[in-house]
């Protein structure tokens, strides 16, 4: 039987009974670091044999893992925190046991997602899960432009060396809404820092580390708010230049749909 099983995002407390059974029970713990993981196994005193199992050699390891399933065999997975499948390991082999009609199961236990959700202060009902921006630029861009009328709130996964870039092209896309952002849940510098993306661009460029949770508010009448077009005409009949115009309103509309709509006035 494959397994997921999730582990403790911050304190090693945040593990289920069950978990800790169905890893006792397993022949096999698949896992992204075998040190990272030995240290959890230890703490619980499981000694179990582990295989790496991470997102550059999933493909490799799962029919290795798959021969293994059809012989019998528990395997569980883990992560190195949190639950697998989700942003990490494991749904491929899953999806591939699934198919084959193995049998499978997934526990219940710790997510960043979850908590952060509901300690951003923002609406939970509905959300949507994005998991981490693409690195791309363009593709990055088309997801965010996808979402610009999403009226859920958006939830996104954040690396603290691309979180400077990929905050600035929330801005240019969705405008300046309301925002959170949750580091480090579960852990001793846990934080959360509720503003605008803005306030949490600032936030970000004085250096942030750790694992990011970045909740925005989703398409609202507040947000969507058309008057800034009548502003922005009038500005511009008073003489204002397009980048001055745009540095003014640029916290209330997202600056692509600004110039846009500047440009096709001054034409």
């Amino acid at each position: 039987m494959l397994t997921l099983v999730p582990t403790p995002i911050g304190n090693l407390e945040d593990i289920t009974l069950r978990a800790l059974r169905v890893l006792r029970e397993a022949d096999i713990i698949a896992c992204e670091d075998t040190r990272t993981s030995g240290i959890l196994l230890r703490h619980y005193g499981i000694n179990k044999p582990l295989t790496s199992f991470h997102l550059h050699n999933e493909n490799e390891k799962t029919p290795t893992l798959l021969e293994r399933l059809r012989h019998g065999e528990n395997i569980a997975v883990i992560s190195d925190a949190g639950t697998p499948g989700l942003s990490d390991p494991g749904w491929i082999l899953l999806k591939r046991a699934q198919e084959e009609g193995l049998e499978v199961d997934v526990l219940p236990g710790p997510a960043a997602l979850i908590p952060a959700v509901i300690m951003s202060g923002i609406n939970p009902q509905p959300f949507m899960f994005l998991g981490f921006p693409p690195e791309k630029q363009g593709e990055r861009d088309r997801l965010f432009m996808s979402l610009r009328d999403a009226k859920c709130t958006l939830c996104f996964y954040l690396s603290p060396h691309k979180a400077e870039r990929h905050i600035l092209s929330m801005i240019d896309v969705f405008g300046n809404r309301r925002a959170s952002l949750v580091r480090e849940v579960s852990k001793v510098f846990q934080e959360v820092i509720r503003s605008d993306l803005a306030g949490i661009l600032e936030r970000v460029k004085a250096g942030v580390k750790g694992e990011l949770v970045l909740v925005v508010e989703g398409m609202t009448e507040s947000v969507n708010n058309d008057s800034w077009r009548d502003e922005a005409e009038a500005m511009l009949r008073e003489g204002k230049s397009v980048k001055d115009i745009v540095s003014e309103l640029h916290d209330r509309v997202p600056k692509n749909e600004l110039k846009s709509f500047l440009m096709t006035l001054r034409k």
